[in-house]
């Protein structure tokens, strides 16, 4: 006879680019997603298939996830892992598809299994109808959708024409153990020469076909900055191809010596880079939320940040941070200037984003995707 506990339980499987083993935001978000997952006490087996992983995985596994590496090496190979993994067993009672970019797979293998499909979409990849024709008609007939921010759930909706009630709105979350207050770094100053310089700072990826971030518009003031503190210092932490455009666009402005590129940090220095910071400035306009602003609060670090993006909510709508115009540089200087007249602490509110909250607010999008599934 069977047990009547174990046939409560429930088996998801899972679709994400990149978590264990990756480096970025999404990463981090794919990470925490499938920890909260597991603990979820009815969802004890959770499979997991990355489409990639670039670095050795040093991390431990949440009891219950089924980590699958063997479909990386290629779109063919991912493809065919999970089609074989299927037909073996397609006992599954939710799929979970955690890009855009993954959804016609996704959606074939909730065919196959007979359950509810759950896609999760992140921010401005989601923002406007991708190159995939086949990911779009798809879009809208997702049993349900989860979304990093209101910004992205709306806008998501709005091209896609899927229903926005089948939408659940998940936060990021920030390690508030990992990520905290702490003196400047010594080795790192002298390592990027920012000995005695008040430091502003702007992590993330430099991809040239994605300029969104801020950086153009943090170099583009900085001259007028400079007339006010003399000692101001620029550091973009973070790398891609993109980064030669900017080095030329530094020295054209004749900042050379206020401009420093670290390149890519490794995730055992991130923090460690955060604290060097007097203010994290990310003036962007397409981030579907923003973890490193989460990361750099944790660390002590006034902030400034977008109003015109998902930004704004993780500072709470301007609760936790100077929110500012990224269009408007007298807007972003004055955010810059007020930011750096705080004092560093931790902001009580930033427990909002704690890890416990987080695994909090995934159970209830769990239960509201499954009911809105029904």
């Amino acid at each position: 006879m069977q047990n009547p506990e174990k046939a409560t339980r429930t088996r998801i499987l899972v679709l994400v680019t990149d978590a264990f083993g990756g480096h970025g935001g999404i990463s981090r978000f794919n990470k925490d997603f499938l920890g909260a997952l597991c603990s979820h006490p009815k969802a004890p087996k959770v499979v997991a298939y990355p489409r990639l992983v670039k670095f050795p995985i040093t991390e431990s596994f949440p009891p219950g996830l089924d980590y699958e590496v063997r479909g990386v090496g290629g779109r063919l190979r991912y493809v065919r892992t999970i089609a074989i993994d299927m037909l073996r067993d397609r006992r599954f009672d939710l799929v979970v598809c955690g890009h855009i970019h993954l959804l016609p797979i996704a959606w074939l293998l909730s065919k196959l299994a007979k359950c509810p499909l759950v896609l999760i979409v992140h921010g401005i990849d989601a923002w406007t109808p991708t190159r995939s024709r086949l990911a779009n008609r798809l879009a809208r007939y997702v049993s349900a959708f989860i979304a990093v921010s209101e910004l992205t759930s709306k806008r998501f909706a709005e091209w896609s024409g899927i229903d926005p009630a089948k939408g659940v709105v998940l936060p990021n979350c920030v390690d508030l153990s990992a990520f905290r207050p702490g003196p400047k770094n010594t080795e790192l100053l002298a390592r990027y020469g920012l000995e005695d310089r008040t430091v502003l700072l702007t992590l993330g990826r430099l991809p040239s076909f994605e300029r969104h971030k801020g950086f153009d518009e943090v170099i583009e003031v900085l001259p007028r900055l400079a007339k006010e503190i003399p000692n101001i210092a620029y550091l973009i932490a973070g790398d891609g191809e993109d980064r030669m455009r900017l080095e030329g666009k530094v020295k054209s402005l004749g900042l050379a010596d206020r401009v420093v590129f670290s390149g890519m940090v490794a995730e055992s220095e991130k923090a460690d880079h955060y604290r060097l910071a007097d203010a994290y400035v990310m003036p962007s306009r397409g981030e579907g939320f923003g973890i490193v602003l989460l990361e750099a609060m944790a660390c002590g670090i006034p902030v400034v940040a977008s109003k015109l993006d998902g930004s704004r909510e993780a500072l709470r709508e301007g609760l936790l941070g100077e929110l500012v115009d990224p269009l408007d540089p007298e807007d972003i200087m004055r955010g810059i200037l007020k930011a750096l007249q705080k004092p560093r602490r931790v902001p009580e509110e930033l427990d909002y984003f704690s890890h416990a909250s987080y695994r909090q607010r995934v159970h209830q999008a769990f239960e509201d995707c499954l009911a809105i599934s029904r």
